[in-house]
Order: C-alpha cells, then structure tokens, then sequence
C-alpha cells in the first residue's frame, strides 16, 4: 500500500483550464462580463505541481498535441511505449486520461505490463459516472489508492452519504485504499486493512477551489513518499487544499514551507 517511491510519474493527459473572473454566477438565461481571463494547464499537471512543491520529483509520460490548446492528442500505444518507470516510481492517473477510446486502450495496455509492486493511484474525477464500466473497472482493480470527491463518490457507488460510498468501495476494491474529500469537512480515510476515519479539515475563507482536490492528491503522495503514514499524509494534504482555496487559479498548491508554517500556526 504505501511502498517507497521517490518519484510521480503521470499518465495521460495534461488538460487546460480556461478561467474567467466574474463578479457573480450568470443567472439562467442571463449573462454576465469577465474581468480577466487566463488559460492555464490543469488536471494532472496541478497534481505534479503540487506534489513537486513538497519535493517530491514529477514526470510526465503523454503526448501534448499541436494548436492552442495542444487539441485532439490522443495517446496511442506506440506513443507510451518508450515510457519505462523507474523502479522506485508510483504512477498516477486520472478519468480524464481515461475519456479517449485511443487513451484508455493505450494505459490498459501499460498498466498490464507494470510490474505489482509500483504504486497506483487513480482519481477518476468528475469524469466517474460518465466512464464505461470497461474503461474504468481495470485501473480501480489495479489500484493502490483510489481519491475522489463526495459527488464523485456518490457516481461510483450510488450513495450520496460519504461514509456509505466509503463502505462500498473499501469493499468492491480489496487492493486499494480509499480517500473521499468531503469538502471543508475534510475527507475520509480508508487505508487497506485498517479501519476507516474521519480526518477534519482547515477552516479558511475561500476565494476559488479550482484545483483543490488536485493539490490535495499531490501533496498526499508527496507525505507518502516522505515517509509519512496515511492518516499524517491526509492532514498534510487537508491543510495544503485549504490554502490552495484562498488563492485564485487552479494551481496554487503550497511549498513545503508554507506548508509546514501554516501547520505550525496552528499549535
């Protein structure tokens, strides 16, 4: 469950964020003007760069694609062939990287090839309820830590109680632990063989949770990576999430530093 590893390696897709400020939610059939836009990348890339503020090394094995927003790259098996993973890396991959036909058939194949003791971890993102049960069953098998929402939770097991979902899925997938964010509340911890708990969150004043669920699984593998266990890890990446939302943009994870003072802060 929470082999050594010294370093990220993701697979998939890079995706890109476009952000608009609005003073206000449009109401139905209304609109409303931005005050700025910006186009960043996001997905697993906030992930790497959040886990690669902590220290821990980040790579990215994938294709970028051509145009403005690198559009229609599509992975291929040729494409993920010459991606061989160290011996001490964990591989981390997201339902975004799994939407493409081309991309789930290609990572299928990958990660039939991977060696047991490399650390999977998945989160099948908003993306949960919408994927072929095909695409999706294989990775959650193979999985070491599979992290998601309460929403998507609730996509995956057909309950909206958190700690229900939790239940079902330590159940369905006897290999991996499991972590349900449940907002400010903080999130639910199932580690494989262990009892499941409840590990509280940070109250701060949001301004844009863009993001958040993404600095909180980088910064909970870089803990891991660490050293640290999981219910230690969790609190990291619970304090790391809460003040990436009182920033704006998608990926605004803090540094190790920042971390650690905010932590300190707290007595």
């Amino acid at each position: 469950m929470t082999r050594p590893f010294t370093r990220l390696l993701h697979l998939g897709n890079v995706v890109v964020d476009v952000v608009l400020n609005v003073p206000a939610l449009p109401e139905p059939g209304g609109d409303v003007f931005a005050t700025g836009v910006q186009t960043t990348a996001g997905g697993g890339f906030n992930v790497m760069a959040a886990a690669a503020r902590q220290g821990l090394a980040v790579a990215y094995g994938g294709v970028i694609g051509t145009g403005p927003f690198a559009a229609l790259a599509t992975l291929t098996a040729a494409d993920l062939a010459p991606v061989r993973p160290a011996p001490a890396d964990a591989v981390y991959l997201s339902g975004y990287g799994l939407a493409h036909p081309s991309n789930a058939a290609a990572l299928h194949g990958w990660l039939g090839r991977l060696p047991d003791d490399h650390l999977v971890v998945l989160d099948p993102g908003p993306l949960a309820g919408a994927l072929p049960d095909g695409v999706l069953r294989p990775v959650l098998a193979r999985a070491d830590w599979v992290t998601c929402n309460a929403r998507e939770s609730a996509r995956l097991t057909g309950s909206a109680d958190p700690r229900e979902a939790m239940r079902v899925l330590a159940g369905r997938l006897p290999r991996a632990g499991i972590l349900i964010r449940v907002g400010p509340a903080g999130c639910l911890l199932s580690p494989r063989g262990s009892p499941p708990e409840h590990v509280p969150g940070f109250a701060v004043e949001a301004v844009d949770t863009n993001g958040a669920g993404d600095t909180h699984t980088g910064v909970f593998l870089a803990a891991l990576a660490s050293g640290a266990g999981p219910a230690e890890a969790v609190r990291r990446a619970n304090a790391a999430a809460a003040l990436s939302v009182t920033r704006r943009g998608p990926a605004t994870g803090p540094t190790a530093a920042e971390l650690d003072a905010f932590l300190s802060s707290l007595g």
